[in-house]
């Protein structure tokens, strides 16, 4: 075995170890994802869902590209493991992947336009009496 140095950059995961914490983030996947679905440009938001947001399989919405859909889904179900921020909202837009609707699709995007303006976001672990975490 030989030594490689420090992590830095682990399964789409960049990890970076200063002296006072070690910080997760996973900036280079969102801005890839928000590429695949086409939502690099959109505008930002401040909030992951709308507030009292209510969603139902029995959707008469029109059907959208149900492959598109459980792709971004997948994305955003991996970048979950640094943003615990949207976990909620992404197990909510999970549940819709067998026949997801417009209006599923929309909430999807609203997600999207937070992660971009979250993008540098991650966990943060800081580090207390001496090397431990």
């Amino acid at each position: 075995m030989s030594d490689l140095g420090a992590l830095s950059y682990y399964l789409s995961i960049k990890v970076r170890q200063g002296k006072e914490a070690l910080t997760l983030d996973q900036s280079a996947y969102a801005s890839k994802l928000l590429e695949r679905s086409d939502m690099a440009k959109c505008k930002l938001c401040v909030t992951p869902m709308e507030e009292q947001l209510k969603l139902t399989k029995a959707s008469t919405m029109a059907k959208i590209d149900a492959t598109l859909y459980q792709s971004i889904v997948g994305g955003l179900r991996y970048l979950v493991h640094t943003r615990p921020d949207i976990t909620f909202i992404v197990g909510y837009v999970s549940r819709f992947m067998a026949d997801p609707r417009e209006d599923h699709w929309a909430a999807m995007k609203r997600l999207l336009c937070y992660v971009k303006g979250t993008v540098h976001q991650g966990i943060v672990f800081p580090k207390t009496g001496g090397s431990r975490l």
